[in-house]
Formats: C-alpha cells, structure tokens, sequence
C-alpha cells in the first residue's frame, strides 16, 4: 500500500511539473492580452493623437505591442511582444499573439520602452501583415505612416495609408520608427492561449478559436465608435 501510494504521489509531482511551464506561458497570455487592453485606453486619453482614434474607428485591424523594449530580444536591438485583433461583421475578432523585432526602432535617446499600435487600415495590408513573417517597410506597395508630434500634420499624412503607427511612452511621443522590423506569428503563443494548434487566420478570421480572457479587450476596442 506505501509502495502504491508513493508511486502515486510520484505520478502527481510528474504532472505538475509538466503541467507548470504551460500554466506559466498561459499567464504570460493573459498578461499580455490585459496590458494590450491598457493600452487601448492609453490611446483613447491621448488628446494630443486624436486622429489615432477615428483611425481606429475605421481600421480592418490592430496589432497591439504594450512594450516595445530596448534591448528586449539581442544586444542593440529591440522588440516586443503584441496581439493581432481584425474587425469583422460580429465585432473584434479575438486576438492572436506575435513578436515585432528589429535591429533599430529608433527610438528617441534615453527611451527604454515604449507602447505601440499599429493601425492596419486594409485588406491589402492586414494580408502583409499575417504572412509568416512580415518586413515593415520591404513592401513597396504598401504606405505605412507614423503619427507626429502634430495631430493636425498626422490627420494629413495618414490619409490614404495602408498602416497608421502609433507609439507612446508614459503619454508623451515615442519617436518610433519601425521601418526594417520584423513581424511573426507566435504559434506556440497561440497554442498556449487556446489550448490546441491554430492557425492565425483562423483566430482572426474564421473565429475558430476562442477565450473569454480577451473579451475585455475586444470590447475596449468595439467602445471605440
């Protein structure tokens, strides 16, 4: 009987430890799902870009990075983790994890961390975007515009672009630029977050993958009207 249960207890710790580094990525998840919906508010209370949000009114979809870091992913570099939600007939479509990593940013002397939005204005871009892995910038047929320091200037500039940027740290202008970045799906992300391998179309587009964890999100950005 000893000998039976302390096989079964050994059995249990077997299972919690394999069981532990999936519940700690699931987190990870969570985290970065609620961060992007502070962030959606951060950009909501930004008088100084109140064009960001009537783009957002119109955009076909967002991809959310919370906190772009310096240094973040390889020395001199810099990158972020982010959610990729479109908007389609029924509201938001629920989100689908990515990284975004570049050898520069540009980001303004000083500046360790910033949160951006990406504002995907069409069908044409949001294609670009979901290709396994996308080069900001290396499509020429697409005009992807950084909000200024001007709202009036950026209202200009951002008509007609393919993808709006807009990046903030602690409410002033990042001066980010991501032209040379790149931007991937993260499948094991996804896997985590929805308990089985799923595609991002089929996250963002066909709703084939769900979790009430990210409705706060997705309602944060459906108030935006």
């Amino acid at each position: 009987m000893f000998r039976m249960m302390k096989i079964a207890s050994g059995v249990v710790v077997v299972l919690v430890l394999m069981l532990a580094p999936a519940a700690r990525a699931a987190s990870d998840q969570s985290n970065l799902v609620e961060e992007a919906r502070i962030t959606v508010d951060n950009l909501k209370k930004d008088q100084e870009f109140g064009s960001a949000l009537s783009l957002m009114r119109r955009a076909r979809a967002v991809l959310i990075v919370p906190a772009l870091l310096k240094g973040g992913f390889f020395v001199g570099g810099e990158g972020g983790n982010g959610v990729l939600l479109t908007r389609n007939d029924g509201g938001w479509s629920y989100p689908a994890f990515y990284t975004l990593a570049s050898a520069s940013f540009g980001l303004q002397i000083g500046l360790e961390q910033a949160e951006l939005v990406m504002i995907v204005m069409n069908e044409k871009a949001l294609s670009a975007v979901m290709k396994s892995q996308f080069k900001v910038g290396a499509d020429a047929g697409l005009a992807i515009v950084t909000l200024g320091s001007s709202a009036e200037a950026a209202t200009t500039r951002a008509a007609g672009a393919d993808i709006v940027v807009w990046a903030s740290a602690s409410g002033a202008y990042a001066g980010v630029s991501v032209n040379g970045s790149i931007i991937k799906p993260r499948a094991s992300w996804n896997h985590a977050y929805y308990g089985h391998a799923v595609h991002v179309s089929d996250i963002v587009l066909k709703g084939a993958a769900q979790n009430p964890n990210a409705d706060a999100l997705r309602e944060n950005l459906a108030s935006l009207r």
